[in-house]
């Protein structure tokens, strides 16, 4: 249940169109409901303004299509399937249709049993929200760190934000940074999505005045770690005022982003 919903219910009592065992019966839910091995928080929304995402590893086919029907029943508002398998989008899509689908580009698995890198996997999105008008700006420093800019961009989409891309800006070829300041100077939000050392985050922190979401990945080489030397390097950046989320987060680092500009927005009305 989210707020409008909450406030047509509480309406509908007070008009008498709506009888107070209903409302009651309705409002039981609230808490979370059970479902599929699963206690779903239907009243997220009511609290922080953004409802819960379903996170597909671990789950089976048939969990997953059970449990975004019940988030579908119990909001208005938009519901995510992140880093979900080709069997899992299949079966969700199946149960729910007009799911929206978001792979990386060039990367969509060959057979539903492939297996695949966790970023590889696919963001599936049913009633996005409308369109706004803020610019969140997704600069990724290497195609390696395309999925994860591609989750980020997948979750911006699915509260209205169109995210803007700004691809292979590495420090590597500095001109192809310096081609970019421009862009990334205008942005209201800026999500810096690298690997290998991680040195795109400070970059961009140094010449925007919008707030700057680094995100490490785990491409790279034998001493990048899997994305270890990145996020280290990410929070122990020389430029002041840096968010950082986890390795090959993008979905973390999308709802960072939905939260500032809903801040900035004054449209957090969802906390109770």
């Amino acid at each position: 249940m989210d707020v409008q919903q909450l406030a047509d219910l509480l309406a509908g009592v007070r008009a008498g169109t709506v009888p107070a065992d209903e409302a009651l019966a309705r409002l039981r839910r609230l808490p979370y409901a059970e479902v599929a091995g699963a206690r779903i928080d239907h009243h997220r929304s009511l609290r922080t303004g953004h409802p819960e995402a379903v996170y597909g590893p671990g789950k089976s086919p048939s969990q997953c299509a059970r449990i975004v029907a019940e988030m579908l029943s119990g909001s208005s508002g938009p519901v995510l399937l992140t880093r979900a398998s080709p069997a899992q989008t299949e079966a969700s899509l199946a149960a729910c249709p007009g799911g929206a689908v978001h792979r990386p580009a060039d990367r969509e698995p060959e057979a539903a049993d492939e297996t695949v890198n966790p970023v590889d996997l696919a963001t599936v999105v049913w009633r996005a929200a409308g369109a706004r008008p803020e610019r969140v700006v997704v600069a990724s420093a290497g195609t390696a760190d395309g999925p994860v800019a591609a989750e980020a961009a997948a979750v911006l989409s699915a509260f209205g934000v169109s995210a803007e891309p700004v691809t292979d800006i590495g420090l590597a070829g500095l001109h192809r940074f310096l081609a970019e300041i421009d862009t990334l100077a205008s942005a209201d939000v800026v999500i810096v999505v690298a690997g290998m050392e991680g040195a795109l985050a400070t970059a961009v922190a140094g010449v925007v005045p919008a707030p700057v979401i680094a995100v490490p990945t785990s491409a790279g080489y034998g001493a990048a770690l899997d994305g270890v030397t990145a996020l280290l390097a990410m929070h122990a950046s020389c430029a002041a005022g840096i968010t950082v989320v986890g390795i090959d987060n993008g979905f973390g680092a999308a709802m960072a982003a939905m939260r500032i500009l809903d801040l900035a927005a004054g449209s957090n009305s969802g906390t109770v």
